[in-house]
């Protein structure tokens, strides 16, 4: 014996509860977008006023480094470069090249200190023994990603110092600024909210087709 049809008919409630329930967390995923937009407009603003600053800071000598000194400048002493990592970048001509970045000693312990000594035209590492070196403070190349960020793994990214004056043979580094902090934050959070959009339809359209007699 069938059932009527007025009950093969019904809406899916528990579908509809689960699509609902998807739909609020687009949402909400949105919705902190929009807020850390803001957050990443504040945080360049300070980095721009960050640049504008000619007095220096004492380099900070453990990660992370607190926002208030990215794009200042500072100086530190590099003892000995214990690791050459070289990274493609730019000189300050705007010409392609290879950024070396020595990992210096600066101590009997610690992590030491980043160093940007100058950007070469092949991956040979410069014969830069240590010294003082004046620049400014960057967020260095390694930085913990969204990921590890949101699972709690991430450990404190290093600061990093481009010289204002390369090592003997190379050309000076381009300094990163404020405009290069990515601000992506409504692109993505239109996204979540089309996302949601799409899927409000599509189930509608969907259940109506089901329903049709």
């Amino acid at each position: 014996m069938t059932e009527p049809a007025e009950t093969q008919r019904r809406w899916p409630i528990i579908p509809t509860i689960l699509v609902l329930a998807a739909i609020a967390v687009m949402i909400a995923l949105g919705v902190w977008q929009l807020q850390r937009k803001g957050e990443k407009e504040a945080l360049i603003a300070l980095f721009e006023r960050n640049m504008a600053m000619s007095s220096m800071v004492a380099y900070p000598e453990l990660p992370p480094v607190p926002d208030t000194m990215l794009y200042r400048k500072s100086s530190a002493v590099c003892l000995e470069p214990v690791r050459w990592d070289q990274r493609s970048g730019t000189d300050r001509a705007g010409k392609s090249g290879i950024r070396m970045i020595a990992d210096c000693r600066t101590g009997a312990e610690g992590p030491g200190v980043l160093v940007d000594v100058g950007t070469a035209d092949d991956f040979t590492p410069p014969k830069w023994t240590g010294g003082v070196v004046q620049g400014t403070i960057v967020p260095g190349p390694e930085q913990p990603s969204l990921i590890e960020r949101m699972t709690g793994k991430a450990v404190p990214a290093r600061a990093m110092l481009v010289a204002d004056v390369p090592a003997a043979g190379l050309r000076a580094s381009a300094v990163p600024s404020a405009a290069d902090t990515p601000n992506n934050h409504l692109a993505y959070a239109v996204q979540w909210f089309l996302f949601a959009a799409a899927a409000l339809v599509i189930y509608i359209l969907a259940v109506r087709r089901r329903l049709r007699p």
